[in-house]
């Protein structure tokens, strides 16, 4: 899941095609782009769009820039559906997320995004993450 800011006079797809070339060496066009899945604002002040795109067979392409990526997980469809996990935590009236996948905990915000698209991927219903919160530890 690439990341980072918008340059100046891009969309939202053109800069999350610009972030998975920089990071990961992938030259996808905009016909690679599916859609977006809902804004996840986070403690931090940051506001996160998931750009989902198709880039078929491409894992013998992968090429991480050692200056950006610190390592490559290859997530197949099964791995994504998982049940997420929620919490309540004293800090928050909110619930927090995480799934485990590829034998770790991911939290929010990457755990909203992971959920929301496995349940539009497949399972095909219509889900909003929003609401769900971050673990303390996130909040710096």
């Amino acid at each position: 899941m690439p990341g980072g800011r918008l340059d100046a006079g891009e969309t939202v797809a053109q800069a999350a095609l610009r972030e998975l070339h920089e990071e990961l060496g992938l030259g996808l066009g905009e016909d690679a782009v599916l859609g977006l899945l809902d804004d996840y604002s986070t403690r931090s002040g940051y506001r996160i769009t998931p750009v989902v795109v198709w880039g078929g067979d491409v894992i013998d392409q992968i090429t991480p820039n050692p200056a950006e990526v610190a390592s490559v997980h290859v997530a197949r469809p099964a791995d994504f559906d998982v049940e997420p996990m929620f919490a309540s935590i004293p800090e928050s009236p909110d619930p927090i997320i995480r799934v485990p996948m590829l034998g770790a905990w991911i939290h929010a915000p990457t755990a909203a995004v992971i959920y929301q698209f496995r349940e539009l991927a497949i399972h095909h219903r219509t889900t909003r993450v929003a609401q769900y919160e971050q673990p303390v530890f996130a909040w710096k």
